[in-house]
């Protein structure tokens, strides 16, 4: 039984249909919640799926660490996939798939999204620089944001214009060399002028090379780093417990470029995974690079800024006024069902982090000018059940460890049991893992989670998640809990599928004098009915509703996307009605290619777009978005210099995207 087979249901047939229309992202939409929403790493997760969709992997040289990238496969099931290409060579053809007897047809279906065959590739030898750039795959994408309408800070306050524009040129040669460069600038920030004369806001530039004899992988430039289950090192990946939960079944060991828009949470330097022996590996790496602070007023470091804004004066004086000196190394060793991992990061940065502890929840947040993390990470897998965990300390000594155990109870039946402990004293400042208060500082959480099958056609999965945060934590300036549940089931048949879904959310907060917590609820209900194929049509149906304290609010949208050869085309439009900001919902929207959409929307209003995108060619392809959002209960929308003065809001967005 497959942890996320819920989820699959839904995209039963539609990866297979084409893979330039992204038919895996329901799949993101259906796992994100409110919460993983406020996380920095949502943009950078949809990322990486566009671009393993887009760079599929080869599964005749695919290492288990490519396989791992991809969340919807167990631990089991990259074992069994290795174990196959080990025993009966290089596949013919992805139909051999349905050998491997712990995927099911739903999950090739969604396999199918991002890998391939090819024979050839097998013997061919490594490039050279001159069949790199005669033979390789060149992109060249450009996108623009146009608003109707007028901020606050446009008039007066910001200091560029109020066009968003990005881009990224790269090159890639199979899965050998891929290098590269994205530019970035967010309406507001100035344009060669003031702090970007030489152009962009932000630049990310990349090479990196695989399979260049013992060197298994190695990016220069700005990259990504995850190691064992994240106590220590993970700012490559994450996703919400649905999903992360899945990933938490193996130990990870990934290095990947940072081809993304996000202008925090990466290294700039080397990093290289070289294998020592057949089970063995050993990862490295070196980075240095400026970062945004808020300063205090002897020059120390306030806060480690991660937005990347630079359109007032304020936000400029920030830039790069901070630097970080990154060092670290990762040794895996692997044999049979066995695995065993220590990772070690040390960080410098030239100016003392010095957080207001008089905060009380601040108290025990990182500061000094140096850091060091040392982790072990350890794991055991049997075709019934597997066992995993990950133990770290930092420089003073504080400890975080987490331990899971998956069992499979027959065919139908997964149980996964997870348990983790997070002192509050702990810091790392590139830590990410299963979490309630979205740090790995501060947590002793406990979680049970399900899967059952009871027939081809249902599904269904749940979970409880019940966390204890011992130190004060933001809005709760006592010892404080909090317990997750969620519940979801989908019907599905051949041309259709119904998906229901149930979240109660118990959170405790202060009271208005600060001297007793109070006990808040949050009920989330969602409702959605898709029909799969109808030509070259498909629709969803969705309800969506909330409950929170005394606020309550509900959606209702309707999607239709229609696809022809050289035509995309989606619809939808969606009426919202809240109490409240503590009652918003989220919906998820398509928007162009590596633009994932999931607004959040309070008050009363509706929400109509329509996205065309069209192919000229094999090479050329162009998409348009325009969005409309109306609000019947205000006169102006946003605050302060996001202002805007009026009820309702326009964005075009245009993509041109060149393949040659």
């Amino acid at each position: 039984m497959k942890a996320l087979l819920t989820i699959v249901l839904l995209l039963t047939g539609l990866c297979s249909a084409a893979q330039d229309h992204r038919s895996w992202e329901p799949l993101l939409a259906q796992v994100l919640t409110s919460d993983d929403l406020d996380a920095e790493t949502w943009e950078d997760t949809y990322t990486l799926l566009c671009e393993l969709e887009e760079q599929p992997l080869d599964l005749n040289t695919v290492s288990r660490e490519e396989l791992e990238q991809l969340p919807f496969l167990s631990a089991r099931q990259v074992e069994d996939i290795m174990a196959y290409l080990y025993f009966y060579g290089p596949m013919k053809s992805l139909s051999e798939l349905r050998m491997v007897k712990t995927l099911d047809q739903l999950q090739v279906n969604l396999l199918r999204c991002f890998v391939y065959v090819d024979e050839e590739r097998i013997e061919s030898p490594y490039p050279r620089l001159s069949d790199m750039l005669r033979y390789g795959r060149h992109e060249l994408m450009g996108n623009l944001r146009v608003p109707f309408y007028e901020r606050a800070g446009d008039k007066s306050g910001y200091q560029g214009y109020p066009y968003r524009h990005w881009g990224r040129y790269q090159l890639t040669c199979r899965d050998y060399v891929k290098l590269g460069v994205v530019f970035s600038q967010d309406a507001g920030e100035p344009f060669l002028a003031n702090c970007n004369k030489a152009g962009y806001d932000f630049y990310s530039y990349y090479l990196q090379l695989k399979h260049l004899h013992r060197i298994e992988n190695l990016v220069v430039g700005n990259y990504k780093l995850s190691a064992g289950m994240g106590l220590v090192l993970n700012n490559s990946f994450a996703m919400g417990k649905l999903v992360a939960l899945q990933q938490l079944g193996r130990s990870t060991n990934t290095v990947r470029p940072h081809a993304s828009r996000s202008q925090s949470g990466y290294f700039r330097g080397a990093a290289a995974t070289v294998s020592l022996s057949q089970h063995s590996q050993l990862t490295a790496f070196a980075s240095y690079r400026p970062q945004d602070a808020t300063l205090n007023a002897d020059g120390t470091a306030a806060t480690l800024l991660a937005d990347g804004y630079h359109r007032t004066q304020t936000e400029i004086d920030k830039k790069n006024n901070t630097h970080a000196t990154d060092a670290g190394a990762r040794f895996l060793y692997r044999s049979g069902p066995l695995h065993a991992g220590a990772t070690l990061v040390y960080t410098h940065f030239d100016r003392e982090l010095r957080p207001n502890t008089a905060i009380l929840y601040r108290r025990h947040y990182a500061q000094g000018n140096d850091f060091m993390n040392v982790s072990a990470d350890y794991g055991y897998l049997h075709h019934r059940f597997r066992l995993n965990g990950e133990t770290a300390i930092n420089r003073a000594g504080a400890l975080a460890t987490i331990n899971s155990l998956n069992a499979s109870v027959g065919d139908q039946l997964s149980l996964m049991l997870l348990h983790r402990f997070y002192s509050y004293r702990y810091t790392a400042l590139y830590a990410r893992s299963l979490s309630e208060g979205g740090r790995v500082q501060n947590e002793n959480g406990v979680y049970l989670g399900l899967t059952w099958k009871p027939s081809p056609h249902l599904s269904l999965q749940a979970y409880t998640d019940y966390a204890y945060f011992a130190w004060a934590r933001s809005q709760a300036s006592l010892s404080s809990s909090a317990w997750d549940n969620l519940v979801t089931a989908v019907y599905s048949r051949q041309t259709w599928s119904l998906t229901g879904r149930y979240r109660l959310h118990l959170k405790q907060k202060d009271n208005e004098t600060k001297t007793a917590l109070d006990n808040l609820s949050e009920h989330r209900f969602r409702l959605a009915f898709s029909r799969l194929e109808l030509g070259p049509l498909s629709t969803t149906t969705q309800t969506d509703g909330i409950v929170a304290g005394s606020d309550w609010g509900y959606m209702l949208t309707q999607t239709v996307n229609a696809r022809w050869p050289a035509l995309l085309l989606n619809v939808g439009g969606g009426y919202f009605h809240t109490t409240g900001y503590d009652s918003r919902l989220y919906t998820y929207e398509r928007g162009p290619l590596y633009s994932f959409s999931f607004p959040a929307y309070y008050g009363e209003g509706f929400r109509l777009h329509l996205l065309a995108q069209v192919k000229l060619g094999g090479s050329l392809s162009l998409t348009a978005k325009l969005g409309y959002t109306r609000y019947s209960d205000r006169s102006t929308i946003g605050s302060g210099l996001q202002q805007i003065d009026g009820p309702s809001q326009t964005d075009l967005d245009l993509q041109a995207r060149w393949k040659f």
